[in-house]
C-alpha cells in the first residue's frame, strides 16, 4: 500500500465532512486489503463456517452489495453480520446500534479496532464492508469488489439449497466488463458528480453519468435483468446505486437532470428488484439518508436530513414480468426471509418483512 494517512483517503467511508477538493475531480482510492477467503485457503484464510464476521453499514452502497449477496446465497448461518450505525466520524464507523455501543461478538466500539488488530498503523480509511476473522478479531479484507465474487464462487459448499448462480462461468467475461464500466460511470459516477470541486468537473461528471444511465435504460428495454432472464452479480452491483438515486443522489449530489422514477425501464427494474426477496429487505432508507446528509458536511453543512421522498412508490406495480424470466436460474428458488435479528426497522422501509 502506498504511504498515505487516513485523512488523505477520498472515500465516503473516510473523514467526516472532507470529500471535495476545490478545483479538482473526485478521485476514489481503490487500494484495499486484497487478501481473499478461499476454499483452499491460499492466502491463509480458508472458507470456514462461523469463523468470519461481515462488518457493514446499511447506509453504504458498497456494503449493501455484500448484504444482498449473503442473503441470496443463504450464507447467514456461515457468516455472521456486524451492523454499524449510519454515520461515522473521521476515525471510524461505530457499532452504536448495539447494546452498550459494542459489537456483541467482537466486543469493539469501532471498526477501526479490527483494522488495528492486524495493522497497528493502518494507513488508509476504515471502510465497510470488511470481513473480520473472529478468533483473532482482525480484519481479513475490505476489498468490496472481490468479497461478493468469493461469496458466489468460494463459499459454494455453504450455499442454501436453491441458491442462484450469481456468477455463471459462461457469462463471467461479460459480467466483469459490465461491472467495471458501471463502477466508473454509474456507481462511482454519482460520487464524481456530487464531490466535484469545480463547475467544469461537475458538468463533465454529470454528463457522463447521465449518458451511462441512458445506456442502461436502453439495455433494460429488452431484458428483465442486466444479463437476461436471471439475476446475477451485475444486478447486485447496480441496485444499491439505483435505490439511493431519488432519495439521495438526485438532490444531495446534484444528479438532477431527472428523477429515476421518470425513466421507465430503470425505474421499473428498480421496483422489481426492490420487491424481490433479498434486495428491498436489506434497505434502510433512514440510515441511507442520515449517512449522506449528516456525514457530508462540506456539501450539507447544516446536516439537515430531508423527510422525503415517499418511499412507498417502491412498492407500486412494475412491468418487468413481460420479459422472459428465470429469476433464480435453473433449480433456483427465492431465499427465506431474513433472520429476525436482521430485519430492517419497519419505520425505515415500505416493506413489511417478518424474520425467521
Amino acid at each position: 500500500m502506498a504511504d498515505q494517512t487516513p485523512t488523505d483517503r477520498t472515500d465516503e467511508n473516510d473523514q467526516k465532512g472532507s470529500y471535495v477538493t476545490q478545483g479538482k475531480s473526485f478521485d476514489r482510492d481503490m487500494n484495499y486489503i486484497d487478501d481473499r477467503i478461499t476454499r483452499d485457503g491460499r492466502d491463509g484464510w480458508p472458507v470456514e463456517a462461523g469463523r468470519y464476521r461481515l462488518a457493514v453499514s446499511r447506509a453504504c452502497p458498497w456494503a449493501n452489495r455484500t448484504i444482498i449477496s449473503r442473503r441470496l446465497l443463504g450464507l447467514e448461518d456461515a457468516i455472521s453480520l456486524a451492523v454499524a450505525g449510519p454515520t461515522h466520524d473521521k476515525r471510524s464507523w461505530t457499532f452504536d446500534l448495539d447494546p452498550d455501543g459494542r459489537d456483541p461478538v467482537l466486543g469493539y466500539e469501532r471498526l477501526q479496532e479490527a483494522y488495528f488488530a492486524r495493522f497497528p498503523e493502518y494507513p488508509r480509511g476504515i471502510t465497510v464492508p470488511a470481513m473480520i476473522d473472529v478468533p483473532t478479531k482482525a480484519v481479513v479484507t475490505n476489498d468490496f469488489q472481490r468479497i461478493t465474487l468469493d461469496f458466489a464462487t468460494e463459499w459454494t459448499e455453504h450455499h442454501r439449497e436453491g441458491a442462484p448462480d450469481l456468477y455463471p462461468v459462461a457469462q463471467r467475461e461479460e459480467i466483469d466488463a459490465l461491472n467495471t464500466w458501471m463502477l466508473h460511470h454509474v456507481n462511482n459516477g454519482v460520487y464524481k458528480t456530487g464531490f466535484a470541486g469545480s463547475q467544469e468537473e461537475y458538468e463533465k461528471a454529470y454528463r457522463d453519468l447521465w449518458a451511462s444511465l441512458d445506456e442502461l435504460e436502453q439495455r433494460l428495454a429488452d431484458r428483465r435483468y442486466l444479463m437476461g432472464a436471471s439475476i446475477t452479480e451485475a444486478d447486485i452491483r447496480l441496485f444499491p446505486t439505483l435505490v439511493r438515486f431519488d432519495p439521495v443522489y438526485h438532490g444531495h449530489f446534484k444528479c438532477n437532470r431527472q428523477t429515476l422514477s421518470t425513466m421507465p425501464n430503470l425505474w421499473n427494474y428498480t421496483k422489481d428488484l426492490f420487491q424481490t426477496p433479498g434486495f428491498g429487505d436489506t434497505i434502510d432508507f433512514q440510515h441511507i439518508k442520515e449517512h449522506y446528509y449528516v456525514v457530508h458536511t462540506d456539501i450539507n453543512p447544516t446536516q439537515v436530513v430531508p423527510l422525503g421522498p415517499d418511499t412507498s412508490i417502491f412498492m407500486e406495480p412494475h412491468d418487468r414480468d413481460r420479459f422472459e424470466t428465470d429469476t433464480w436460474g435453473p433449480g433456483g428458488a427465492a431465499p427465506e426471509p431474513p433472520l429476525a435479528a436482521e430485519v430492517v426497522d419497519p419505520e425505515h422501509t415500505p416493506l413489511q418483512v417478518t424474520g425467521r
